[in-house]
């Protein structure tokens, strides 16, 4: 198994990983942290501004009231009395009122009592009614308090209004302490929430990550994928790694059985030339025509120990798409191959097209598979005098495009159509000709990667059509 070349750090310890899950929920947390804070800071700072000059407004309306009303009319002490009714005016607005008389002395003190500063006194002294003198944060006891000193003119005295502000200090210290809370439980749900959506999210991830570590270490292509569900990007990538695998797994398995057949095939060919070969050291022994069979035999055996490595080198070529796909007219194709042919074989083959015959495909894959049909007919009928047939039909509706090859020669046995496309499968009746069997499943190979399939039947008045399509 490959190792990690990445660099670590210089005290050598390999860096702890974090996990996307953790990633994913801290991540979570902290936007939601970030955006509770701000939204609570700012909803907290915007009630309470509020709420502080609400209370400043309504404190200078019952202020300015007061002086409106000491002014309109000639007013005493005894007027804003607690037993008096037109106290009751200031009373509903959470006010607290005390009357100082001429000498700035308490003449009815409120609860709890309001202090008398010396500008205090000399505003109940005033001739102008409506002076005022304010007092702001004013400690009363334990509680904060804003003051109006309001004069009634003519040296009759003066009313203090005092409004108390610790409460709503209070009441927003209060507010503070439960948006604190508050943000706190919305932060830790977000990270809980935000954990459980990880864990739902990734729990695919990770058995994807376990299924390729076990690739990785087992070397088993055949591992099962098991989170292949869903609709989005990480079910898309379970199924992708999933038909990875099993792409994988047969390429894996195509080659094993190709050396395998290979190896079977080549065991043959080597085991007579070897044969032939510890004739050679006796060949002074040997009669004239001896000699002759034995070099004929060497060159035969040569010659199809070459054309059966050549196939197992297309084979394998051809099991790879490095050849980039094109537009490419199959119709030239069976024109050019079967012009190679007839100065090949010295056989008369004619080619017949119809419809459009141009589609995407791999120009030298196609022409190799169109060759070893061509080949295949000839090597099959070498004393035929009937013409070999090519014939490309481009679909008349959408469709396959159709290849075959026509012949006269001895045809196929019915039990060995369907066998034909097998790798190095070889009729009874065709085992004495040379060959390697490997030519047709070329054809097959070729066929299967432009999307289309290879066919072979006994054609009427005997011989064989064999073929494939393009597309489909």
């Amino acid at each position: 198994m490959a190792q990690d070349d990445r660099p670590w750090p210089a005290s050598g310890r390999r860096p702890r990983l974090t996990s996307l899950r953790t990633t994913f929920a801290v991540s979570f947390a902290t936007v939601t942290a970030v955006v509770t804070v701000l939204v609570g800071v700012v909803s907290y700072s915007a009630a309470a501004r509020l709420v502080r000059v609400d209370q400043e407004t309504v404190f200078e309306q019952i202020v300015q009231d007061l002086r409106d009303e000491v002014r309109q009319q000639r007013m005493t002490p005894e007027d804003f009395s607690s037993s008096a009714p037109g106290h009751d005016i200031v009373r509903p607005a959470r006010t607290d009122v005390q009357v100082l008389g001429p000498d700035g002395a308490v003449t009815d003190a409120s609860r709890p009592r309001l202090p008398v500063t010396g500008t205090d006194r000399e505003t109940a002294g005033a001739e102008a009614a409506g002076r005022m003198v304010q007092h702001e944060d004013i400690d009363v006891g334990d509680d904060v308090y804003r003051i109006a000193t309001v004069a009634l003119g003519g040296g009759r005295g003066a009313v203090q209004v005092a409004q108390e502000f610790s409460d709503t200090e209070d009441l927003l210290r209060v507010l503070q302490r439960q948006s604190l809370i508050l943000m706190a439980v919305v932060v830790t749900a977000a990270g809980l929430f935000g954990w459980w959506l990880a864990r739902r999210i990734t729990w695919r991830l990770v058995a994807l990550t376990s299924a390729a570590e076990d690739v990785a270490r087992t070397r088993r292509l055949g591992t099962q994928v098991v989170p292949v569900s869903g609709l989005d990007e990480v079910g898309r990538l379970g199924r992708a790694f999933d038909r990875m695998l099993g792409r994988l797994a047969q390429s894996e398995e195509d080659q094993r059985r190709l050396v395998q057949d290979a190896g079977h095939e080549l065991r043959t060919p080597l085991t007579s030339l070897r044969t032939n070969i510890s004739l050679l050291r006796r060949i002074d022994e040997l009669p004239p025509g001896a000699r002759d069979d034995l070099v004929a035999d060497l060159g035969q055996e040569a010659r199809e120990l070459t054309d059966l490595v050549n196939e197992l080198v297309d084979l394998a070529a051809g099991q790879s798409d490095t050849e980039p796909p094109q537009r490419v007219d199959v119709a030239e194709i069976a024109y050019d191959v079967a012009g190679l042919a007839r100065r090949r074989f010295g056989r008369e083959i004619t080619v017949r097209t119809c419809g459009d015959t141009r589609t995407e495909g791999r120009p030298a894959m196609l022409t190799r598979a169109l060759s070893n049909l061509v080949e295949n007919a000839a090597k099959f009928d070498p004393d035929g005098v009937a013409p070999i047939e090519v014939a490309v039909a481009g679909p008349a509706r959408p469709g396959p495009l159709r290849v075959e090859v026509l012949d006269r020669g001895p045809g196929i046995a019915d039990d060995d159509l369907t066998r034909v496309f097998d790798r190095f499968y070889r009729a009874p009746d065709a085992r004495s000709r040379p060959g390697s069997g490997l030519g047709l499943s070329i054809v097959r190979e070729v066929a299967l990667a432009h999307g289309g399939a290879p066919f072979a039947y006994r054609r009427e008045g005997g011989g064989t059509v064999i073929g494939f399509t393009v597309g489909s």
